[in-house]
Order: C-alpha cells, then sequence, then structure tokens
C-alpha cells in the first residue's frame, strides 16, 4: 500500500529509541524526511544515521529537550530551516516518575507539565499554521492506555495524558476543514526502555523480582506478550499518511486488547 506521504516531512519528539525512534524508522521506509529529537546527543546521531543509511532519506537530528520552551524553540527553527515546513507532527516524550500522590511535590507536577502536555501545546502551535495554510496535515500524539484505563502508581502520566486527549479532540474539529487530522495513539505495553525503568521501580516499591512484574503485565494481556514498538509504528505510520484522510479526533489503542471496554 503506497501511504502518500513519500517527500512529505515528518517532525518526531523523543525519536532516538523506543516507540519513537520506532515510529521514526516507519515514515522514512515510506519515504518521508525526517527532523528528529531527543536529550541525549549520541542515541539521537546514532539513530539518525542509521535511518538515513538505510532509507536514503534526508534527516535532521536536533539534540534538544521538549520539556523546555528553549527545547521546542531550536527543534521547530531547525525543521523550518531545513525543509520550510513540517506536514506530520509525532508528539512523544518520556514518562514522568511512577508513585502515589502524596509522593509528589508541587515542582513534580510542573515538570510533568511541561514534559507531556505543553510539549504537545508548544510544537503544534508552531507547526499548525503552516498545515492550515497548505491544506494538509497530521499531527498524533503518543498518549496511553492509561487515558481509557488508568493504571495504579502512573498518577502524573494518567492525569497528563488524560489533558493531552481533551486537547486533541478539542482541536480536531477546529482544524478538520482544513485537511489537517489530529489523533492519539495508545500504546499499551511495549518492550522499550520506559517498560524497564517501571518494572524496576516496582521491584524496589514492592519488593518482587523485575521478571515477576513483565510476567505479570504478560498475564493481563489478551495476546499473552509485549508488543514491540515497530507494532506500534505501523498505526502511526497509517494515521500519518494519505490514506487516513478521514480518521480524526481518535484514540486507537495499540494493546494486544489489555483495556476491557466495548468501544
Amino acid at each position: 500500500m503506497d501511504l502518500g506521504i513519500r517527500g512529505k516531512v515528518a517532525l518526531v519528539a523523543a525519536s532516538s529509541k523506543g516507540l519513537g525512534r520506532a515510529v521514526a524508522e516507519e515514515l522514512a521506509a515510506e519515504g518521508a524526511d525526517l527532523v528528529m529529537c531527543a536529550r541525549g546527543e549520541d542515541a539521537l546521531r546514532s539513530a539518525a544515521e542509521s535511518i538515513r543509511q538505510k532509507t536514503g532519506v534526508k534527516v535532521v537530528e536536533v539534540a534538544a529537550d521538549v520539556s523546555e520552551q528553549e527545547g521546542l524553540e531550536r527543534i521547530t527553527a531547525a525543521a523550518f530551516d531545513a525543509f520550510g515546513r513540517v506536514d506530520i507532527l509525532v508528539n512523544n516524550s518520556g514518562g514522568p516518575p511512577s508513585g502515589p500522590f502524596e509522593s509528589y511535590t508541587a515542582e513534580m507536577w510542573e515538570a510533568a507539565s511541561r514534559l507531556l502536555l505543553f510539549s504537545v501545546v508548544g510544537l503544534t502551535r508552531a507547526v499548525l499554521p503552516g498545515m492550515k495554510e497548505r491544506r494538509w496535515g497530521r499531527i498524533l500524539n503518543v498518549t496511553s492506555i492509561a487515558v481509557k484505563q488508568p493504571i495504579d502508581g502512573l498518577m502524573l502520566s494518567n492525569s497528563l495524558r488524560a489533558a493531552v486527549t481533551g486537547f486533541a479532540r478539542t482541536l480536531a474539529n477546529e482544524v478538520a476543514p482544513f485537511n489537517v487530522t489530529v489523533n492519539n495513539l495508545m500504546p499499551g505495553y511495549t518492550r522499550t526502555d520506559r517498560m524497564e525503568q517501571l518494572a524496576r521501580a516496582t521491584a524496589e516499591r514492592t519488593g518482587a523480582p523485575i521478571k515477576e512484574t513483565f510476567a505479570k503485565w504478560e498475564r493481563e494481556i489478551p495476546m499473552g506478550r509485549l508488543a514491540e514498538p515497530r507494532e506500534f509504528a505501523a498505526l502511526a505510520a497509517f494515521l500519518a499518511s494519505e490514506r487516513a484522510s478521514y480518521i480524526t479526533g481518535s484514540s486507537i489503542a495499540v494493546d494486544g486488547g489489555w483495556i476491557r471496554s466495548l468501544i
């Protein structure tokens, strides 16, 4: 299937590893040029070079922190300098610390808000005018299955990813007349560094071995296993495509059946 995005420009946040890198690789395989960003410069450079060699697309990498305004400005400036536009925006970031409500300070809530919510708003604000002017755009937000079924111990993530969902659903209606779609992707338990971090945190809190945490997650998933990042990336590429032009305002899970609700 030709997804119709060859020659488009995609900005993929937090794309040096994990879900972000998988999405960047999938979009590049479809012929989209890339702007990649992440905090770790070495890992980012390595990921960008690997994608260049495999696909031949143009890749611009920017070492920056999406939780800081200066980082957001540097990322978007690099995109506009290199390509003059962004056609596909994939909002993504690492996750905040896990723990119960009373373990979080006001400063931790503020930091999580900058990371999960304000980064989405800031990048969207920068690229949306051009999308509307060209009457074509795709905005994808990586949220979580916790938006539909909150996960114990993830107070910050549960709260702020739900805020992103409300933002996206409202924005989708505003920009639909301009052929700009806005959708959320809800990853389930996926083999990424984030899952390793959560497993270690659970082990420290409960005393259970890390492997038991992974086994517990697998027992909760009807498919009996964690997802691979490329399985998530396949949906992202489709939603970014020309073929997905009538899908907007949706939150779609990639979770192996973990969410138990009907819709």
